[in-house]
């Protein structure tokens, strides 16, 4: 036996207000936006009733996923907005099918890991970044940092013995961003915070590392023991990317690309 539609009693007053005030009351902000323009117009060309309900629900979804994707974009913490709109992949060391095939982001969904290491003004940092902006538009969550922001998170959370939770809730996310090891000596906060996410990571989430020097050479910054033992979990399922050439920075200050000319 069919369930009976359930009729709402109106209290005879306008239509259209009453409704906005049920977007409030159930908060649609979405459909409340797109009433007034879309009932004078389905009114004006005769929508069928399903048209209408059709319509509104997709404003609604479309609203709430930009929403949740400026959400996650927000918490991601990216440092500078960049993304392949402006990444020149013509110009980067990277080989193109390399490019191609990292974009597909198919290695994240993998729980692999990506080092891109290489000079300073290689474009690695911007490779990341337009990674993880396209992980976010695919709908993954991300989540960027330097190593030093590691090292914070370590001593922040050692007070009260919170770090084993913190990086519980870490992994959480898809694809973690860990930017510019390698320019300068690493504290043993960021050390440790450092090997403790790659180890709470390790076949569990995709992990994407920028930096000057190649993993092997990790030792240098870091103490021996735990450098090894965090190059052998980062490594065992990673893909090993590096850059070559100029620094474009370089190339565009002493070419005068650097400024806007002075008049």
């Amino acid at each position: 036996m069919a369930t009976p539609i359930r009729t709402v009693t109106g209290t005879h007053g306008d239509p259209l207000a009453e409704a906005i005030e049920l977007t409030r009351r159930l908060k649609l902000p979405h459909i409340r936006r797109a009433l007034t323009d879309l009932i004078p117009t389905a009114k004006a060309q005769r929508w069928d009733p399903a048209e209408v309900v059709r319509v509104l629900l997709s404003e609604e979804a479309a609203g709430r996923d930009a929403a949740n994707l400026r959400t996650r974009r927000k918490r991601a913490g990216f440092p500078a907005g960049k993304t392949f709109g402006d990444w020149d992949e013509t110009a980067s060391s990277i080989p193109r099918p390399t490019q191609d095939s990292l974009k597909m982001l198919e290695w994240v969904t993998r729980k692999e890991n990506l080092c891109i290491c290489g000079p300073s003004g290689t474009g690695k940092s911007h490779f990341t970044e337009a990674l993880g902006q396209a992980a976010i538009e695919a709908g993954m969550t991300v989540a960027w940092f330097t190593i030093e922001d590691l090292g914070a998170l370590v001593r922040r959370h050692r007070a009260d013995d919170s770090l084993a939770r913190a990086m519980a809730r870490l992994i959480r996310i898809d694809l973690i961003i860990v930017d510019d090891i390698g320019l300068l000596p690493v504290s043993p906060d960021a050390a440790e915070g450092f090997y403790r996410l790659v180890d709470a990571a390790y076949e569990r989430r995709a992990l994407a590392v920028s930096s000057n020097l190649h993993p092997s050479g990790f030792d240098e910054i870091m103490p021996k023991t735990l450098a090894t033992a965090t190059v052998d979990r980062l490594l065992h399922h990673a893909h090993v990317v590096v850059t070559q050439g100029d620094s474009f920075r370089l190339n565009q200050a002493t070419s005068g690309q650097g400024v806007i000319p002075l008049r």
